[in-house]
């Protein structure tokens, strides 16, 4: 049997979605650009994601991350480490192809309660 999940008073701010990424100040570019790559592919999932799920995306979004930033660096004629991009973005597609390359429908159906009281909002 399932066990409940803990309540939010017993998790962490990591665990309630408060904190992205601890320690780290939300600000910077590369945080900002984490939590984009994140909402992303949560919202390419349908939105409803599985710890699991969510573990998997958040080191999706750091692969992807790390590749922008050699990326820039190749751009601008730095040196390029083309075996460790390679590898790193070869696990990025696993990761990805993992949770699952095309895009899912999140359920928009208004509850029956909600729909028969007048209660159902328009989702968009």
């Amino acid at each position: 049997m399932a066990k409940a999940p803990l309540p939010p008073e017993f998790r962490t701010r990591r665990g309630t979605g408060a904190v992205t990424l601890a320690g780290v100040d939300g600000r910077s570019m590369m945080a900002r650009r984490f939590r984009e790559i994140t909402s992303g592919v949560e919202c390419d999932l349908g939105g409803d994601l599985t710890e699991a799920q969510k573990h998997l995306t958040a080191r999706a979004a750091c692969l992807a991350c790390w590749c922008e930033e050699r990326e820039a660096e190749l751009a601008r004629g730095q040196e390029f480490d083309a075996q460790g991009y390679a590898t790193i973005s070869n696990a990025l597609r696993r990761l990805l192809n993992d949770l699952g390359l095309e895009r899912r429908a999140r359920d928009v159906t208004p509850e029956l309660r909600d729909y028969i009281n007048g209660n159902a909002q328009a989702d968009g």
